[in-house]
């Protein structure tokens, strides 16, 4: 393909097994991420309780393509790839594929929102991998761009983590991309928005990333490969549809103009579906005309297009429908190291998948948006 800069709005670092040991706080390191080895083999515990294996996620990398038979839910650590941990195996890797700048999730973190209640021993969580996750991208900062994780069950300390990881260089924060305690048409989240929308930085919310409860939430046993299939199958967008009409329809962007809000590894499909129903529901129903009115003739699709932004992988419908979701609103991500990911045919998926934009389209889809909204 062309000699296009590429930007991986979605990659990820595969925590490794002493990441907590000594890096959370002392109050929490009997309670903190644990490996203990099951029938299954060996498995992430918090709180004694199971959640994943997660080396599985950064062990087969690139196995989808050649040996799809062989892709496993469960891995031990030592077959995962350096690069999924180590910052400078990670560049060798981006090198392999044709990416200059990967922005950093983590694998294991994100997925503890639903899983630990306790939100002080989540923060405790999310503060030491974020530690690890800056120095993973010191290993070369202008390419390695680390996104952090926040828990805010409280607003204050999460406010407070997310400044203090933006002075360690990080270019945006993700958050739950569902509150079930609270939703994100709450007042008490204002300065989460003002904060990042004066940081200049972006919020993103990851998929598998709601924090809810068993009785609230998705009450199926995740070890179990039909329930998490189906969970990540037909749970994906449902909540930051949610969530995205919360924060859209409260006014959170006529008081915070600046603010930008993104969707992470949710692929784009579902976009002009969401879009033609929240401003069916903001126009012609009469619950919606009922509840706030946005500025002048502005409709909740019009926010969303100054607003908020969406990542892809390789969603050729998505893409189709571009001018729909917006051209300036699309990112792309490889979701490195990930089994699901498209490592080591990432420019062969760009290609395939952008083959009837236009040039002036491909720049902004693989690299453009990304440097504009993260600062790249």
């Amino acid at each position: 393909m062309a000699d296009y800069r590429i930007i991986s709005s979605d990659n990820h670092i595969v925590e490794p097994p002493d990441l907590w040991a000594d890096r959370i706080a002392p109050e929490f390191r009997d309670r903190g991420p644990v490996i203990k080895d099951t029938e299954m083999g060996p498995f992430w515990f918090v709180d004694d309780k199971i959640t994943f294996n997660i080396f599985a996620m950064g062990a087969q990398p690139g196995t989808r393509f050649d040996e799809p038979e062989e892709l496993h839910q469960a891995e031990p650590f030592e077959n995962v790839r350096l690069g999924a941990y180590i910052g400078e195996e990670a560049v060798k890797d981006m090198d392999i594929d044709g990416v200059d700048v990967g922005l950093t999730y983590p694998s294991l973190t994100i997925f503890l929102y639903p899983f630990v209640e306790d939100g002080k021993l989540l923060t405790a969580i999310d503060r030491a991998y974020n530690d690890f996750a800056a120095e993973f991208c010191q290993a070369n900062p202008q390419r390695l761009k680390a996104v952090a994780v926040i828990n805010i069950d409280d607003v204050e300390d999460g406010v407070k983590e997310i400044e203090r990881c933006i002075k360690m260089g990080f270019v945006g924060a993700t958050i739950p991309e569902y509150m079930a305690a609270k939703g994100y048409r709450s007042p008490d989240y204002e300065p989460l928005w003002a904060c990042a929308q004066d940081l200049g930085i972006p919020l993103t919310f990851h998929i598998s990333t709601a924090r809810v409860d068993p009785a609230r939430g998705w009450d199926r046993d995740m070890t179990d490969l039909f329930d998490f299939s189906n969970f990540l199958l037909h749970n994906a967008d449902f909540w930051v549809r949610v969530s995205l009409t919360e924060v859209i329809l409260s006014g959170v962007f006529d008081r915070f103009p600046n603010l930008k809000i993104g969707v992470a590894e949710h692929e784009l499909s579902w976009v002009p579906y969401y879009l033609e129903r929240v401003n069916f529901s903001y126009n012609d129903r009469a619950a919606g005309r009922g509840g706030y009115r946005l500025k002048g003739d502005t409709l909740p699709s019009d926010v969303f297009h100054s607003n908020c932004f969406v990542d892809f992988q390789e969603d050729a419908l998505g893409i189709k429908n571009r001018d729909i979701i917006g051209v300036d609103n699309i990112l792309w991500g490889s979701d490195y190291p990930h089994a699901e990911g498209t490592w080591p045919k990432s420019q062969e998926f760009i290609e395939k998948t952008l083959a009837e934009c236009s040039e002036e389209e491909k720049i902004k889809l693989i690299s453009g948006n990304a440097a504009r909204i993260y600062g790249i």
